[in-house]
């Protein structure tokens, strides 16, 4: 796909049109509320008050740590109760009702959807951007899950660093890991050494049958090595807890974990293994029974100018889609995001695709398998 090519993910805005400058007054509104469902870090405080101070509008936050989270809390509501909500876009699907329509509303003319990178907002409409032909989610942020490791504790050299190394004799007891992910990096180390193949992974998306046979036996391998579990995690902030609190010294996480652990002490480092880097790309929309739309929409070109992207990116360490974000992002971050993107591993990104209806299914089944072994 176009979007893993380096002129795309690069900081240096060179390669990328000229950022459009979004102004407050090109809000709909500048009064009344916008209640937004959010990941936990996402809108952090100075991004809120800022939000605040420059439109007029009351933002009512409310928060979640994992997209299955976030899918029951509007499937509960019926679509109801919010007016923007941030899915994984490959998560799309979960956010369809009865009849198939999406909760999501076609995104409004007035927003701004020419401030995200081009190549994002192409390629977003074969990961779950599009529904019935009409761009419902709109590319926000993309960032990685890869190995973050103790390096005081366990010095594996960039270039050798692998899935597999979650389960060394080193390891044991001292793992982290999500487990509807490691899955996913575990199927690419036995795809890579010729013990389960599938296609490096993709098999998992073909039928309900390669689903079940690939899951398995993946699922079967980490539970022969369950002597390596150090903790699991299902956010973000329990994922820094497991290196912080429970002691573990390798993990598999999102970027944004051991980067931020990495500004607090330089031994934790986040890096790509050898068999290609997860990659995700998160999305933000408006449900179609909004009850402040003009707010939403505001909310949304708010969200897009390149300096909110650029201060998204300072707090979270994930990476900003919208174009010219990275002019505003901190040099402690540009250097980070340098370290750990080299050439080789933008090379070598495996991007989750969008689920098939079997997909979440079977991947529950063997996650039960591994919770409770």
């Amino acid at each position: 796909m176009n979007i893993t090519r380096r002129t795309a993910l690069q900081l240096s805005t060179a390669a990328l049109a000229a950022p459009l400058v979004l102004r407050a007054t090109d809000a709909l509104a500048s009064s009344g509320s916008v209640k937004v469902l959010a990941w936990q870090d996402y809108i952090q405080p100075n991004i809120a008050e800022k939000f605040e101070a420059d439109t007029g509008i009351k933002l009512e936050l409310t928060t979640f740590g994992s997209n299955d989270e976030a899918e029951s809390t509007i499937r509960a509501n019926g679509g109801k109760g919010f007016d923007v909500v941030f899915p994984s876009i490959t998560n799309a699907a979960g956010y369809l009702d009865d009849n198939g329509d999406s909760f999501f509303a076609a995104v409004p003319a007035a927003v701004h959807m020419d401030a995200v990178i081009p190549s994002f907002l192409r390629d977003s409409a074969g990961l779950g951007g599009q529904h019935n032909g009409e761009q419902i989610l709109l590319p926000f942020d993309w960032g990685t899950e890869g190995l973050t490791l103790n390096r005081g504790a366990l010095n594996i050299a960039d270039s050798d660093l692998s899935y597999g190394d979650l389960f060394r004799p080193e390891t044991v007891g001292k793992a982290a890991f999500r487990q509807k992910s490691v899955i996913m990096g575990v199927g690419l180390y036995l795809d890579a050494t010729g013990d389960v193949p599938s296609n490096r992974m993709l098999d998992v998306y073909k039928s309900e049958e390669d689903a079940r046979r690939v899951f398995t036996a993946v699922a079967q391998w980490i539970v022969a090595h369950k002597e390596n579990f150090g903790a699991f995690w299902n956010n973000a902030t329990e994922a820094t807890a497991a290196f912080k609190d429970a002691g573990c010294i390798i993990g598999q996480t999102w970027d944004t974990t051991g980067l931020l652990l990495n500004r607090e002490n330089a031994d934790f480092v986040y890096r790509a293994p050898k068999e290609g880097i997860i990659t995700w790309l998160d999305s933000f929309g408006m449900l179609k029974q909004a009850a402040n739309p003009d707010q939403a929409v505001a909310f949304m070109n708010f969200m897009l100018q390149p300096e909110v992207g650029g201060m998204f990116a300072n707090n979270t360490g994930y990476n900003s889609a919208v174009a010219g974000a990275a002019d505003f992002a901190s040099d402690e971050f540009k250097a980070q995001f340098n370290e750990v993107y080299t050439t080789e591993v933008l090379g070598n990104m495996w991007w989750w695709q969008a689920d098939t209806p079997f997909f979440a299914p079977v991947r529950n089944e063997v996650v039960e398998l591994i919770t409770n072994a």
